[in-house]
């Protein structure tokens, strides 16, 4: 069997030095490996450390030799490049294809938590399978969860468009976590262990076994029955899953299922004492929903292999794996423990705070669901971390919104000026520019306008177009020239009847003149301030309204 994989890891490492100039790259052999014996992953650091000596192997060969050697065993074959269009195929058995998305409902979810959720939702319609919501609820005293986050999440997941086709709360389904903890119980794997925290630290990081791990099952069990009864308080018991003493991480090593709480926090369960940790709960929810696929973030990969020894001792079958890399928005705060310390000391407003990447901050913005679903879909599963500037998502969006958002004008610093021989008392100007069937905004005109003052300090004493509208030359006392359209600068302007605009801005606002036709739009409207951008409408009392900045 070593032997066989030895090769198999020769054969790849082979193939990858001669694409890259002879230097061959462990990461990628990995992926290899794990996509053609995903039966490894519960070896994956021993794997890794085989990995890393035979790259080291291959890459002091030279690239003849590395060619004479892969032509001995079969000869290089160039990859076939092909422009992938949509998502890339999933390895699949013939079982009906079923994912999930598991968040824990201690805050709103972000773009990055999207990710998951919206690629997990891609491959369920692109497959015709099923798609479940399970609530990831059952830490009731360090993460703990908040009823209101409960509904946040489904109003967000809907909002994206995902189909949830089932939902689960795990913190409702702890007596099948107690039933299938003694069934593990009863087949020798999994003790509760009474031994003081530090000193079982100590023991584990020596690959040695504490004096619980070694008693009968029947032993463990009354033990397990009482913890049940609360016989034991918290912090003087804990169910371990067995392992492998001497694995190569620590962490691996007999990981906890079951502690007890002594005075849970938990909105809906208040009375139990004894609550599973994420791995057994979400292990066990995995396997009795028939759960196929699992898309995860890498830092989920020590929590893999500690799930692969459960299932050993269960006989279950692992669902096939999706690794996804870790999933960054540029100058926006996405983790969630920094957004509740910002909002307990008030440097954020709540989860929609216009700096926050959730998807409530983004929805507020006037981002439509449809540009956060095409940019995680053309980013895909990559196992790789992915970084996206805050304007290329607007990018995305810009395409959506461009032809949606009627046009209207804005002054941010306005300026009072006066036209001396002004003829033109009423005007009717396009809500947008490219489709004139959508109708106009219409302006009642006297000789007092605004203007912006960097407009007004940049082109004083010239003449200059006032868009959509006519011409003057701009001074301390302005003078109307006419409507004939020239080469000269356009600027935006307010007639002297307009509305007071506060705009939200990431760590500032705007206040300004808006035209009076901003009055007739609605709450959730999208519109573009001309020359200065997307915004969404928030609110609208008497002639002041309140919009929220979304991007240029």
């Amino acid at each position: 069997m070593v032997d066989s994989v030895d090769n198999l890891i020769r054969k790849y490492a082979l193939v990858n030095a001669i694409e890259h100039e002879g230097i061959a790259q462990t990461k990628s052999i990995l992926g290899k490996i794990l996509a053609e014996q995903p039966e490894l992953r519960a070896q994956i650091f021993t794997l890794r450390t085989r990995i890393e000596d035979i790259v080291r192997e291959v890459n002091n060969l030279g690239v003849a030799k590395q060619k004479n050697e892969l032509d001995k065993i079969g000869g290089y074959v160039a990859p076939v490049r092909v422009e992938r269009k949509g998502l890339p195929e999933l390895e699949r058995g013939r079982e009906k294809f079923v994912v999930r998305f598991a968040p824990n409902p201690d805050g709103a979810i972000h773009i990055g938590n999207a990710r998951p959720a919206i690629l997990s939702d891609e491959y369920a319609k692109k497959y015709n399978g099923k798609f479940i919501l399970r609530f990831d609820d059952t830490d009731p005293k360090i993460k703990t969860a908040e009823k209101k986050f409960y509904k946040w999440i489904r109003d967000d997941l809907k909002w994206l468009k995902i189909k949830v086709s089932q939902e689960l709360v795990a913190s409702s389904r702890l007596k099948i976590y107690y039933s299938i903890a003694e069934k593990v119980i009863s087949l020798g794997n999994a003790y509760v262990c009474t031994c003081e925290s530090d000193h079982w630290k100590k023991l584990r990081d020596h690959s040695k076994a504490c004096p619980c791990r070694n008693e009968d099952s029947k032993t463990v069990m009354k033990k397990w029955k009482k913890m049940l009864k609360h016989q034991y308080k918290e912090g003087q018991a804990v169910l371990r899953i067995k392992t492998e003493m001497d694995a190569k991480n620590p962490a691996v090593r007999d990981w906890p299922a079951f502690r007890t709480v002594d005075k849970p926090n938990h909105p809906l369960q208040r009375k139990a004492k004894v609550w599973p940790l994420y791995n057994f709960a979400s292990g066990v929810d995995d396997h009795l929903t028939g759960v196929t696929h699992i898309f995860r973030g890498q830092e989920h990969s020590t929590n893999e292999v500690k799930q692969r020894y459960m299932y050993q001792h269960l006989k279950w079958n692992y669902p096939v794996v999706v690794t996804l890399g870790r999933f960054s928005l540029s100058d926006m705060v996405l983790s969630k423990s920094q957004i509740r310390e910002g909002i307990e000391k008030h440097k954020f407003r709540d989860w929609d705070d216009v700096r926050l990447g959730t998807i409530r901050a983004l929805r507020r913005r006037g981002f439509q669901p449809e540009s956060i679903r095409q940019i995680i879909v053309d980013i895909g599963p990559k196992p790789s971390d992915v970084t996206i500037s805050f304007e290329n998502l607007s990018a995305y969006n810009r395409k959506i919104i461009d032809n949606m958002a009627n046009r209207y004008f804005f002054i941010p610093n306005p300026k009072k000026i006066e036209i001396k021989g002004m003829k033109i008392k009423h005007v009717n100007v396009p809500l947008h520019p490219d489709d004139k069937k959508r109708g106009y905004r219409s302006f009642s005109l006297t000789n007092t306008f605004f203007i912006d003052a960097d407009d007004f300090a940049a082109s004083k004493g010239v003449e200059v177009r006032l868009k959509d509208l006519c011409n003057i030359k701009l001074g301390d006392r302005s003078e109307y020239t006419g409507i004939e359209v020239k080469p000269t600068p356009k600027i935006q302007w307010v007639p002297a009847k307009h509305c007071i605009v506060r705009v939200i801005m990431a760590g500032k606002e705007i206040k300004g003149y808006g035209e009076i036709n901003l009055l007739k739009t609605k709450p959730g409207d999208i519109v573009q301030f001309e020359r200065f951008g997307f915004v969404r409408i928030e609110k609208i009392q008497g002639k002041n309204v309140v919009v929220v900045f979304g991007h240029k």
